[in-house]
């Protein structure tokens, strides 16, 4: 069993960097895949990073390759999400999601666990 909580996200002025942070409590956090997503209202969630169990891989969708990285620290049980080079185009509501045993991409149908989301608005 896991719960995930999320640090704030906010408003970045294109071409910004943000990082994003997904804690979890409860046992066995790096046994499970921990992937981001981001939704806007009357769109498809979008998975754009993942990190597998046991670290073994990560994923990118195209969409931001070569601008984000996703990383995870065991001992703070938490999973980093570093937004570089921010566009307009990524204004989000941003969740991460856990998936056990997983390997990456993740699919929503086989989530786990979810975060509670955070906005953001990428902006002048």
């Amino acid at each position: 069993q896991l719960t995930l909580d999320q640090s704030a996200g906010g408003q970045v002025q294109p071409g910004g960097s943000l990082r994003l942070a997904c804690e979890a409590s409860g046992s066995g956090f790096s046994n499970y895949a921990i992937g981001w997503f981001r939704h806007n209202p009357g769109q498809e969630r979008e998975g754009v990073a993942c990190i597998s169990s046991e670290d073994r891989s990560t994923f990118y969708a195209d969409s931001v390759k070569g601008r984000f990285i996703i990383s995870r620290d065991t001992s703070k049980n938490t999973v980093y999400l570093q937004m570089n080079d921010l566009k307009a185009e990524d204004t989000a509501t941003y969740t991460c999601a856990a998936d056990r045993g997983a390997e990456c991409p993740l699919r929503t149908y086989y989530v786990d666990y979810w975060g509670p989301g955070t906005l953001v608005t990428v902006s002048s």
